[in-house]
């Protein structure tokens, strides 16, 4: 385990979060095996109590998790680098992509690359997605994970239900089905 180090903190979080493609939840995830799993700045319990806070936290979730996870670790300081070093650049890099897509939105070639990464986008969320359910995959779990996780994706893609509706649902049914 590494020691933690606000400059290595603010490199991890500038890198994960400009450097990670498909969203916000491959970003966590990258996070989550950089602060839990390889440097053990953060114990899994914790990395879950504040994922689970900035998830029900209107807005872009990230940056909420970036602000908890830096509040957590370096208070002040590190919640305000946290938010910067994710948030900042990749903000440029949109304007400049969008701006580019104004420019090629008429060229096939441009627009088959934009298809490409769209498919590659949801692959990577795909398995952020996967990676974030990882801890609660242990024997006696696995059925409760899967039914939770698959009801969510239900109520999320079938019903009009929002985010906010989702996860209490999914808080409701972790306190009545309880881990063994």
């Amino acid at each position: 385990m590494t020691p933690f180090s606000f400059s290595r903190f603010a490199l991890l979080f500038l890198k994960a979060g400009n450097l990670t493609f498909g969203g916000g939840d491959p970003t966590m995830a990258v996070l989550q095996r950089e602060l839990v799993e390889l440097r053990g700045w953060v114990s899994p319990e914790r990395y879950g109590l504040v994922y689970g806070l900035a998830r029900v936290t209107p807005g872009t979730n990230l940056l909420a998790l970036c602000a908890g996870m830096g509040w957590d670790l370096a208070r002040w300081m590190g919640a305000l680098a946290g938010v910067c070093a994710v948030g900042g650049p990749g903000a440029v890099v949109v304007v400049w992509f969008t701006l580019a897509y104004e420019t090629w939105k008429s060229n096939p070639w441009a627009m088959a690359a934009i298809g490409g990464t769209l498919a590659a986008a949801i692959g990577m969320m795909a398995g952020g997605a996967l990676q974030l359910v990882r801890p609660q995959w242990k024997a006696g779990r696995r059925v409760r994970a899967l039914v939770i996780a698959g009801s969510a994706l239900a109520l999320a893609a079938g019903f009009s239900l929002t985010p906010i509706q989702v996860l209490a649902l999914g808080a409701m049914a972790g306190v009545i089905w309880r881990p063994e």
